[in-house]
């Protein structure tokens, strides 16, 4: 199933997404694809409210965005490679039976999957700013990808796919 059509699925079930993403065989190439697609969106969500900081703070906006794409494209990703292999011990040391990559899979599958939402959230942050309404997105962009995150670790870490 193409990336269009899974990124909703998996709003109506993550387990069974990253299940089907584990089946198709362990290619790393398809893991770091899903990792820089979601980077690369997490740095576009983040274009509108560097704009608006330049705008009222009257600073460069090039320089914002130099240091934005300099954290989510080249060191986000180290770290989640990091992040992805300590939940994989965790789940170990909870009799997990997945693999390091089913680990990769299920939380860069996460962040690439609730990439609607965060690219929602730097919206509001870009035309309404801090408020009620970037903290409500915000939350609701925190609480999709944990669920993403959670239902896929725990199937990849039970050994499926």
């Amino acid at each position: 199933m193409p990336v269009t059509r899974d990124i909703p699925a998996t709003y109506t079930g993550p387990g069974k997404v990253v299940r089907r993403l584990l089946a198709r065989g362990e290619r790393e190439d398809r893991a770091l694809a899903y990792l820089m697609a979601g980077c690369l969106l997490m740095f576009v969500a983040q274009l509108p409210r560097l704009a608006r900081e330049a705008h009222i703070n009257d600073q460069e906006l090039n320089m914002l965005m130099g240091a934005s794409l300099m954290a989510w494209v080249f060191l986000a990703p180290l770290m989640l490679y990091c992040i992805a292999a300590l939940s994989h011990i965790a789940a170990k040391l909870m009799r997990g039976k997945g693999t390091f990559y089913g680990a990769r899979i299920a939380l860069f599958w996460a962040l690439l999957a609730a990439s609607p939402v965060v690219l929602l959230n730097g919206l509001v942050a870009g035309f309404i700013g801090p408020g009620p309404a970037l903290q409500i997105v915000g939350l609701i962009w925190v609480s999709v990808f944990g669920w993403f995150w959670i239902g896929g670790l725990i199937t990849a870490e039970k050994g499926q796919g």
